[in-house]
């Protein structure tokens, strides 16, 4: 079976709210995920996350820093219909909301929701992800006066 390499990227999308930090999950095929995508030809990392946040959530964000990637494969059918297996990476960044609406995600999100940080690795279904928000989670409690000033509305 022939091996084919695909390189993702996305994000974990954060708020504070009253005080609580919350994170947009989203649902496809009836299981919770992070927003990512397949980086498109000439297109850089960065820009790809930012890029399927904006199509997956309807949200706008702010890369606040790189927490890292993950490396997972499976099988799938190539054009002409082969079994081939797919080697992927999917690299994720940190964004702060800057604005948009959960309600305006694309066609292939069941639904975009924000989950308080503690809660969200509850509802993920790989556990990959799960240590996403778990780096992301640690990355903003070990900055606090970065956080300060974003639940001031300041800027990052």
């Amino acid at each position: 079976m022939r091996t084919v390499k695909e390189i993702s990227s996305g994000g974990v999308i954060y708020r504070v709210r009253e005080g609580t930090t919350e994170v947009v999950l989203i649902r496809v095929g009836g299981r919770w995920c992070l927003p990512k995508g397949q980086v498109e030809r000439g297109e850089k990392l960065k820009d790809t996350a930012l890029r399927e946040v904006r199509e997956e959530t309807g949200l706008e964000g702010q890369i606040v820093a790189s927490i890292g990637d993950i490396a997972y494969w499976f099988t799938g059918k190539n054009k002409e219909n082969e079994a081939i297996r797919i080697s992927k990476r999917v690299h994720f960044y940190l964004m702060r909301c800057l604005g948009g609406d959960v309600s305006h995600h694309d066609h292939e999100v069941e639904e975009a929701r924000w989950f308080a940080i503690a809660e969200a690795t509850g509802w993920l279904s790989h556990q990959t992800e799960k240590e996403m928000i778990v780096r992301a989670a640690t990355f903003l409690k070990n900055q606090p006066n970065r956080r300060r000033k974003l639940e001031g509305g300041g800027t990052v």
